[in-house]
């Protein structure tokens, strides 16, 4: 099944979103990546489906960003709050089912289409 991002928008420096990732749930974990122009995919965050549903975080936005999932959905959720201009980018959720490497994007398989969020300074 597809995954499938929303919530994306513009929004000013300090403002919040929250993003939804659908078709969510994997064997091992879900993340959120994000790559701006002209810069690589970076690890944002991602969450455990078992393990008591350990999370990880990047550390720029550790404290500002909460990942969490709702199992009866199936969709995962990226709440950010005191956004940055730098945190402008296409972010992109993911599934691992690989039982290992959940920050890092290349133990993911199935990859969305992506959301834009865009933070005016």
């Amino acid at each position: 099944v597809q995954l499938q991002a929303s919530g994306g928008g513009l929004v000013q420096a300090g403002g919040s979103l929250t993003l939804v990732c659908a078709a969510a749930f994997s064997r091992f974990a879900t993340g959120w990546f994000r790559q701006a122009p002209g810069k690589e995919r970076e690890f944002v965050a991602s969450i455990r489906w078992s393990s008591g549903g350990a999370t990880y975080y990047a550390e720029s936005v550790k404290g500002r960003f909460t990942i969490s999932r709702d199992d009866s959905k199936d969709t995962v959720t990226l709440q950010m709050n005191s956004l940055k201009p730098e945190d402008t980018a296409r972010y992109y959720c993911a599934r691992n089912r690989r039982s290992q490497g959940a920050t890092v994007a290349r133990f993911y398989d199935d990859w969305g289409q992506g959301t834009q969020v865009t933070v005016s300074s």
